[in-house]
């Protein structure tokens, strides 16, 4: 039972060139590709797979400030407005709602932590309401528990991931560019030392401009042209339990599980944070970067096993233009859901709210979330190959910012002053180690 999706129609012609061509087609290439062709650039997008088809659907879908990293906040706060501007501007429906987000918690140093957050926050003109016990016991009344305290943010809200990214596509097609589904970029060509053509499985296309947008993918893609990009996948486990009885929150973050409902008034479930780590060749690779964060996170994080050597995203081999890449071989990352942290997760669901025994389990899935070693973005032109734009390692963020990320490096792409300095997310602040010194390729 996998993540839902809606199916969409794409170019099935290819174009010979582009101004731009933006690989992959989850939710932060599809914001790429749509703001470039806003700008009037002929852009092409390209996608192995299905257009939203592995994290950019499998997420939890919201779309917020609260306790963002105070680099991505401003990214966050223009990613509010653009999700609401984009349908006004389209007609296309994304599910988005600002429909505002709670957080409960019965924990004094987590309480103090969004206390802290929220005095930053304040700073910065962000709308966010700590909820004393018998506030958070008010907005948490359909849980019939005490709490002691919580958060609001108002103005903070969802979108559905199964109806997002295909949307975005379609106003790509609109906006006189082209999307391509099943077209795997298999890698570069170059002329003078920088990008001249994309080389999908399809054809070639010529082009003075890459954006990789591949997710998970994106390190083993750049490996291939030299450039080092630390990044590892966790791989999160959630569900789905269809429509029914009881008013529940819109959604709701407690330590125990977290909770999002769709437009068809079914529930997303989730555990914040728990993953499995399933080690692979890139991971050990990379392990000195990603120590320190997985230290942080041990108590929710555990082993994996052979998924991720399976799937073949996290591999060190090297790819010819003229044969199938791992990226043909495995068309959409669909691991296999950790059926210990789904029954944990629904079991906590029905703890919280018992009304919940009475909607069935309408699917259960698993994705990879790409990170890197600081949880923030890496966005920027690679200084070894010019014309080549990274844009990954979103962190489990993407979504929620996407179309802020998407109209800034459009922005970067179309030779624009970018609405936010894109220089805290450059891929160059890892040229260091974990330990400060510099890593050899």
């Amino acid at each position: 039972m996998p993540a839902p999706l809606t199916l969409v129609e794409t170019t099935p012609q290819l174009p010979e060139s582009a101004d731009a061509v933006v690989i992959g087609g989850g939710i932060v290439g599809a914001f790429t590709a749509y703001f470039l062709a806003k700008k009037g650039l002929k852009v092409a997008l390209v996608e192995k797979g299905r257009i939203g088809a592995e994290q950019s659907s499998r997420n939890w879908g919201w779309c917020r400030q609260q306790n963002r990293d105070a680099r991505e906040l401003p990214m966050a706060t223009r990613a509010l407005d653009l999700w609401e501007q984009f349908s006004i501007d389209t007609g296309e429906d994304t599910g988005f709602r600002r429909c505002g987000l709670l957080y409960l918690s019965n924990d004094e140093a987590e309480i103090a932590n969004w206390a802290r957050w929220g005095e930053f926050a304040r700073t910065v003109g962000v709308t966010t309401h700590m909820l004393s016990s018998a506030e958070a016991a008010q907005r948490g009344a359909a849980t019939g528990k005490p709490w002691l305290g919580g958060v609001f943010s108002p103005t903070d809200g969802t979108a559905d991931p199964g109806r997002a990214a295909p949307a975005v596509a379609r106003a790509i097609m609109s906006n006189g560019g082209t999307v391509h589904q099943g077209c795997a970029a298999r890698g570069l060509e170059t002329s003078a030392g920088r990008v001249s053509a994309v080389v999908t499985e399809s054809g070639v296309i010529r082009t003075p401009l890459a954006i990789m947008a591949g997710g998970a993918w994106a390190s083993s893609f750049c490996r291939q042209y030299g450039i080092r990009f630390p990044q590892a996948t966790v791989r999160q486990t959630g569900l789905a339990v269809g429509p029914g009885p009881g008013d529940l929150p819109d959604a709701l973050h407690t330590v125990g599980v977290s909770m999002t409902k769709r437009s068809n008034g079914s529930y997303m479930l989730a555990i914040s944070g728990r993953g499995r780590v399933d080690p692979t060749a890139q991971f050990l690779r990379f392990s000195p970067q990603f120590l320190p964060m997985f230290l942080r996170r041990w108590r929710s994080l555990a082993p994996g096993g052979l998924e991720g050597i399976r799937s073949g995203h996290e591999g060190l081999g090297r790819w010819r233009l003229d044969r199938p890449t791992p990226m043909e071989a495995m068309r959409i990352l669909d691991p296999k859901a950790d059926k210990h942290t789904a029954k944990i997760t629904h079991q906590r669901a029905i703890d919280l709210f018992p009304i919940l025994k009475e909607r069935p389990v309408t699917a259960t899935w698993a994705g990879y979330i790409d990170s890197t070693p600081d949880g923030v973005p890496s966005i920027g032109e690679a200084a070894e190959l010019p014309g080549l734009i990274l844009a990954a390692g979103f962190s489990g963020h993407g979504f929620g910012i996407s179309p802020g990320a998407g109209q800034m490096i459009a922005d970067m792409a179309g030779g624009s002053v970018p609405f936010i300095d894109p220089k805290p997310y450059h891929p160059d602040r890892f040229r260091a180690s974990a330990w400060g010194k510099v890593a050899d390729f």
